[in-house]
């Protein structure tokens, strides 16, 4: 069981991912925005985080950026929207591990997050 910070500014995304990853026995923190990824990955200190890309007051890509300043072997996945490949590529350059893709299937979500914590 790993402890899994899930960051999205709306909630029905949050309880989603949140529903897949406890149903796999997962530990769930959530955030509503990068700042507040910031906050609880100092705090929480997850094993594995979940970062959408466009949020208030502070969107997916900066807070990945300054969560792979404070920890470079942070392990982080970005969820994405269809039609956002060139902010993944941008994820993924700033310290980015992979991406899920909304809506979220339970089996694309689990796969990536078991790569993840490989």
């Amino acid at each position: 069981m790993a402890k899994i910070l899930v960051t999205d500014d709306a909630a029905f995304m949050r309880m989603m991912l949140k529903n897949i990853l406890e149903s796999a026995g997962h530990e769930v923190v959530e955030a509503g925005n990068g700042l507040e990824a910031i906050q609880q990955y100092e705090a929480q200190k997850p094993d594995a985080v979940t970062m959408d890309i466009t949020m208030p007051e502070m969107e997916g890509i900066p807070a990945v950026r300054e969560i792979i300043k404070r920890d470079p072997n942070a392990r982080i996945v970005m969820c994405t929207a269809m039609g956002q490949q060139s902010m993944v590529v941008d994820a993924i350059q700033s310290g980015a591990r992979g991406f899920i893709v909304k809506p979220f299937q339970k089996d694309k979500v689990l796969d990536e997050i078991t790569k993840l914590l490989g």
